[in-house]
């Protein structure tokens, strides 16, 4: 690609140009032309610099609001409005298709199903559009998983509070429940938001007036008791290439990779339950981020699974912890014209190859009322704090918080002691960072 120098650029495009990224400085690595073209869907900044740097050729497609950045940075765009659905939509798949390219990756969970309808085209592969919706649609997805043998906890959809209360009932019923005894709590969730996005623990029947109107239909599950972790497995050819465990210390607040010796003892077992997850949703290759409970007795329950990279910059963590760049991972195994000898070489081998413990805790205020950011000496003088991304607070008043709500900024933490990592992420929660 040609290099467009900086006065050529109209001033407001010339502002976003980065002299860091190597597209800019000349330094891109060479893209071989025998090697897949890919299409990134969405806009994730860290996918673009790990494209640079590997030899596939690439493409963001991105809503229209990355075109001044992408021009200044000579990044290959396309843009598309994944909002938008309507009769233009299969457009983005005849564009990739004629401009060559070999497969679409999603970034976001906005973007899975586009992926699936693009890559449907692209591969001549209808029934790769279905599957994207089970990966979208939690209600589906569960079925899928029961009609695979996988367990999954009691589930059904709601459309109304009257819906849930009834459900909440039936399954306190089922627990046989006396007359004050305290509900077992259940969770409601989005059918098709990534993460904790519109999840919420209902441990009362009172707290379901708390749920507007506008977030109905949902999904409802049973509450079940265990240890919660999350899986990235990586899949060529339809066999696991890599399979990262992350540990949850708090739902919601932190996580750290690789897990304790005592979650990594569970990797035989975590292993055959995704070697089951990718026979019952048909997974040729991609990457999958599903996650899990093992309860007291030793059972495991499958929770959800997503086919995009997971949140709370879970590759920079694996990247950290591993020494390979996770991005490039995905575009490895989704690429059809790699073969199992460069994907069996490009990773590591899980845990004994890994350099430390790379953890992550998003931060929440505390208060209600804010006024500055203030790092507490407890957390940047431990020797295994690494940086924030935290700002100064844009408002006093902290809005309140939606089910598990959003938080306001990562802490990144690298150490070489997964239980002083775990220990560390979970005193975080006493600490307030905004005064």
């Amino acid at each position: 690609m040609s290099i467009t120098s900086e006065k050529q650029l109209p001033e407001a495009v010339a502002s976003w140009r980065d002299p860091e990224m190597d597209s800019v400085k000349g330094t891109e690595t060479p893209k071989d032309p025998n090697k897949g073209y890919i299409a990134l869907l969405g806009w994730s900044v860290n996918a673009i610099k790990a494209a640079q740097k590997f030899d596939r050729r690439y493409i963001v497609v991105a809503p229209e609001w990355a075109a001044d950045f992408c021009t200044a940075n000579n990044i290959p765009f396309l843009p598309w409005d994944f909002i938008r659905l309507n009769d233009r939509s299969m457009e983005i798949a005849e564009k990739l298709k004629e401009e060559g390219v070999d497969i679409a990756i999603p970034l976001f969970e906005e973007t899975v199903e586009w992926s699936g309808a693009i890559n449907s085209v692209l591969l001549d592969s209808p029934r790769m559009f279905g599957q994207s919706i089970l990966f979208r649609d939690k209600a589906l997805m569960k079925r899928r998983a029961q009609l695979g043998g996988i367990r999954v906890g009691i589930f059904e959809e709601a459309h109304e509070k009257e819906d849930i209360v009834r459900f909440m009932k039936r399954v306190n019923q089922t627990l046989l429940k006396l007359d004050g005894d305290p509900d077992d709590p259940i969770h409601v969730k989005a059918f098709d938001k990534a993460g904790c996005l519109g999840h919420r623990m209902i441990r009362k029947i009172e707290e379901i007036d708390n749920i507007p109107d506008e977030e109905y239909p949902l999904l409802m599950e049973s509450h079940l008791d265990g240890w919660e972790f999350a899986v990235e497995a990586w899949i060529h050819d339809g066999k696991i290439q890599f399979l990262n465990i992350s540990e949850y210390v708090t739902l919601g607040y932190s996580v750290f990779v690789p897990a304790t010796a005592e979650l990594e003892s569970w990797r035989t077992a975590i292993t055959k339950q995704i070697e089951l997850l990718i026979k019952t949703f048909d997974i040729q290759f991609g990457l999958i981020h599903p996650e899990y409970f093992v309860t007291a007795d030793g059972e495991m329950y499958f929770g959800e699974v997503a086919y995009r990279p997971p949140g709370f910059k879970a590759f920079e963590l694996i990247e950290k912890a591993y020494g390979f760049n996770a991005y490039q991972a995905s575009m490895l195994v989704f690429d059809p014209k790699s073969t199992k000898e460069e994907v069996a070489a490009f990773f590591p081998r899980e845990v004994v190859d890994a350099k430390g413990y790379a953890g992550c805790f998003g931060v929440y205020p505390r208060r209600r009322v804010v006024s500055k950011l203030e790092m507490p000496k407890e957390t940047i003088e431990h020797p295994y704090f690494e940086s924030h991304e935290l700002v100064a607070p844009a408002e006093e008043t902290v809005p309140d918080r939606s089910a598990f709500g959003t938080h306001w900024g990562l802490l990144f933490f690298f150490g070489d002691d997964p239980i002083k990592m775990r220990d560390l992420l979970k005193a975080q929660e006493d600490l307030d960072f905004y005064v």
